[in-house]
C-alpha cells in the first residue's frame, strides 16, 4: 500500500481525534495512554494548537501518515530537534487496522529520506512492542539498550528499549 506523510495542519484536528479515539485501547496496550482528558474536544484542541506552534517554532515536525485515499492510517512525530546539531527524536504509531502491512517501515523509510538535515534521530519504545523494533531495526537503528528502570502498565513489567539511527 502506497502512503504518503503530510505536515500536521489545524484543519486536521477533527479527523486526528477520530483516529486516536478509534485507536485508543490498541494503542493503549503497548505505550503510556494519555488520560481522559486528551480525547475531550476542547483539550485535544489545545493541544493540537500547542504541537502546532512548536512545529513552527522547527523544534518538532509532526506528520501524518495516509493512506491512499487520504485518510489517517498513523502518527511520524520528530520531537527535540536540535538543528545546529542535527539530531532529534523519532516517535510513531499506526492504527489498528493498518498494522502488519509494512506501512511503519515505509513511513519510517519516507521519513528518513525527507529529513536530510539530520545527523542522528534516537527513538525509543517499550520492551513488549516488537514491531515498533523491527520497523526500526529494518530502517538501519541500531539497538542501544535496555534502560533500568521497570514500569507497570496493563498489569506487565516492562522496560524502555533505546535505539540511534547515523546517517550515512
Amino acid at each position: 500500500m502506497e502512503i504518503s506523510l503530510s505536515l500536521l495542519q489545524e484543519s486536521d484536528a477533527e479527523e486526528l481525534l477520530e483516529f486516536e479515539r478509534i485507536n485508543r485501547s490498541f494503542f493503549e496496550k503497548m505505550v503510556p495512554g494519555r488520560g481522559d482528558d486528551y480525547y475531550q474536544w476542547a483539550a485535544f484542541l489545545e493541544r493540537h494548537r500547542e504541537l502546532l506552534e512548536e512545529q513552527e517554532r522547527a523544534v518538532c515536525r509532526f506528520y501524518l501518515v495516509k493512506d491512499p485515499d487520504g485518510n489517517i492510517a498513523g502518527r511520524i512525530n520528530l520531537v527535540d530537534i536540535d538543528a545546529a546539531a542535527g539530531t532529534a527524536e523519532v516517535g510513531f504509531r499506526l492504527g489498528e487496522n493498518y498494522g502488519g502491512k509494512g506501512l511503519g517501515s515505509n513511513a519510517l523509510h519516507l521519513l528518513l529520506s525527507t529529513e536530510s538535515d539530520l545527523k542522528q534521530i534516537h527513538a525509543k519504545t517499550t520492551t513488549v512492542n516488537k514491531s515498533s523494533q523491527r520497523v526500526l531495526e529494518k530502517n538501519g537503528f541500531i539497538h542501544m539498550g535496555i534502560s533500568d528502570d521497570e514500569f507497570e502498565m496493563n498489569g506487565e513489567k516492562m522496560r524502555f528499549v533505546r535505539y540511534l539511527w547515523v546517517s550515512n
